[in-house]
């Protein structure tokens, strides 16, 4: 995975997309999980794993706020500024 799809990642993502961008295969990604010895935060929900995704990106050194050096949306500022009126 290249830096761009990890950081359009949701907030949680996959046990194996994490695996993917670890390069660590699928079965070995589920014994690492079932074990809690996967590198990075594993949740258990029911019988699947998520992945925080922000605990992906400190593993990888990505840090998204550096990153995102765009200027914001102008239409979305304007709406949160009408917002914060209230």
């Amino acid at each position: 995975m290249n830096r761009d799809e990890l950081l359009a990642l949701p907030t949680t993502t996959e046990l194996v997309t994490a695996a993917k961008a670890l390069g660590i295969g699928r079965t070995t990604a589920y014994q690492l999980a079932r074990s809690d010895q996967f590198p990075v935060k594993v949740l258990r929900l029911g019988a699947r794993y998520r992945v925080v995704t922000s605990s992906l990106l400190a593993v990888l050194g990505i840090e998204p706020a550096a990153a995102d050096t765009r200027d914001p949306d102008p239409t979305t500022t304007a709406s949160l500024r009408s917002v914060s009126g209230l």
